[in-house]
């Protein structure tokens, strides 16, 4: 077993990607992949060596992701537009042994002992076959919340990756072979990474990849590569709706419009089929899940639901007792079957606080379920705040907020916002004696934060609310 052969059965000229309006056949990929790896061979990589992918939505990702496979070793996507400070600790926790990264990123891996930097001349080697793994190998490493909140990598393996496309593609409303799915969602999400990457590549079909999102200019994309499958995060689906760009028969092509990574308004949804007559397939993933767990995409959705469980993923709501909550109660969603992640990278202590001994995933989310088992999310147990359909760990926000000089402590919470869903707000203690600006803590935290994750919007306060054991009381904070 390995993933990266998922597209060695498909017609050489068959396109899989478009990228800026230039085409990449299967051909072409298996061979550039093929090459990768025998770069990859060249300096030293053997199985169960990880390596950085710091790359942006481009075909560069594409191949240097199935070569890293293909060699058997494990991949690590990380943001190429995230400060240095924040890569460095993403590579000082996963130690690649080389790095493959976008132009101008390269200082950020200085520790890593080969970095290759695209868009120069990288040494390509003679083609290399792919090697043979284990169902359970670990296939990537993906940073995601761990139980306390602080980013931790999720190992996921090649079984999970390639069972969770699998059961999207059992669930009644999969994707078929000449469909042509929408690249926005970052690849570095495991969204975007397993479900429309994968999945599409999975079934031999076309990957239109957009390495940014404009609302205006990626409806253009939509419509002059006629996609009929569009997967985004609720921000996507809000600015659309709300009339960006000026054809409301650009989707005319879209036969799947499926959302994920964060709660979908209701009146967006209303909006949006309005205006483009498409109705969105709501669903509920987390990383930890490969990341698909529900999908409304089998049935006629229902607004405000995230639809039933995937074929193969047992889902139970658990009330504070761990008893099954009782029927039209919330509970905290739980989840087990073979997509359900490998666990915490060198984490022992939070792989037991997220999976049961029985296999159980604690997701930290709350849902309830209606008379046909349809499932609603009401509440998160964590303390995450999604920005755009990406998770923000307040811990690692306040971390850097006390970096600051002039501020003692700080607390992180998520407001709404009608654009993004929510953003980051900051309340920060000053130091005695300070005269905080708060412009200026802003910037401060855009020089060591990826841009989502920076506060919007910092309230300068006395102290923060704690307990007796000095343990910060977060819903305490205005939200």
């Amino acid at each position: 077993m390995n993933l990266a052969s998922l597209i060695d059965a498909h017609p050489a000229d068959a396109v899989a990607l478009v990228h800026d309006g230039a085409t990449t056949t299967y051909g072409e990929l298996r061979e550039r992949a093929a090459a990768a790896r025998g770069a990859l061979t060249a300096l030293g990589i053997v199985p169960g060596d990880r390596v950085g992918l710091a790359l942006r939505n481009d075909p560069h990702f594409v191949a240097w992701w199935l070569a890293v496979l293909g060699a058997g070793a494990v991949a690590v996507p990380l943001n190429p537009s995230a400060p240095a400070p924040e890569l460095g600790r993403a590579v000082n926790a996963a130690l690649p042994r080389v790095a493959i990264v976008a132009e101008g990123v390269a200082d950020a891996f200085e520790s890593v002992e080969h970095v290759l930097e695209v868009g120069r001349e990288v040494p390509l080697a003679t083609a290399e076959a792919i090697v043979a793994r284990e169902p359970g190998d670990v296939a990537v490493l993906l940073f995601t919340a761990g139980t306390a909140g602080s980013p931790k990598a999720a190992m996921l393996t090649h079984a999970n990756l390639l069972t969770n496309q699998e059961q999207i593609q059992a669930s009644g409303r999969g994707l078929l072979p000449d469909d042509v799915s929408l690249g926005v969602l970052p690849l570095f999400h495991i969204f975007g990474l397993n479900v429309v990457l994968g999945l599409t590549l999975r079934l031999g079909a076309t990957v239109v990849l957009v390495e940014r999102f404009d609302a205006a200019g990626t409806l253009d994309v939509v419509r002059e590569h006629g996609v009929s499958v569009l997967a985004g995060a609720p921000p996507m689906y809000a600015a659309w709706s709300a009339g960006a760009g000026n054809d409301d028969a650009a989707l005319a092509s879209v036969r799947l419009a499926a959302s994920g990574a964060a709660k979908l308004p209701v009146e967006v949804a209303r909006r949006f089929e309005a205006r483009f007559g498409v109705r969105i397939h709501e669903g509920y993933g987390l990383t930890e899940a490969s990341p698909s767990v529900t999908t409304s995409a089998g049935d006629e959705p229902r607004f405000g639901s995230i639809g039933v469980p995937l074929p193969g993923v047992d889902v139970r709501l658990v009330d504070e007792e761990g008893e099954d909550a009782l029927a039209g109660d919330p509970g905290e969603i739980w989840v087990r079957g073979p997509n359900v992640f490998a666990g915490y990278l060198e984490d022992p202590v939070a792989t037991a606080e997220a999976i049961t001994p029985d296999g159980w995933l604690r997701t930290g989310d709350i849902a309830v379920a209606d008379d046909d088992g349809w499932l609603y999310i009401v509440d998160r147990a964590k303390d995450l705040v999604i920005v755009s359909g990406f998770n923000v760990f307040p811990g690692e926000v306040e971390e850097v907020l006390r970096q600051h000089p002039d501020i003692d402590d700080a607390g992180v919470v998520g407001a709404e916002d009608a654009h993004s869903g929510e953003t980051v707000h900051a309340y920060v203690v000053p130091v005695a004696g300070a005269q905080l600006d708060t412009t200026e803590v802003i910037e401060f935290c855009a020089r060591r934060l990826a841009r989502y994750k920076c506060p919007t919007t910092v309230t300068v306060v006395a102290e923060l609310p704690r307990n007796a054991a000095g343990k910060m009381l977060r819903r305490a904070l205005p939200q």
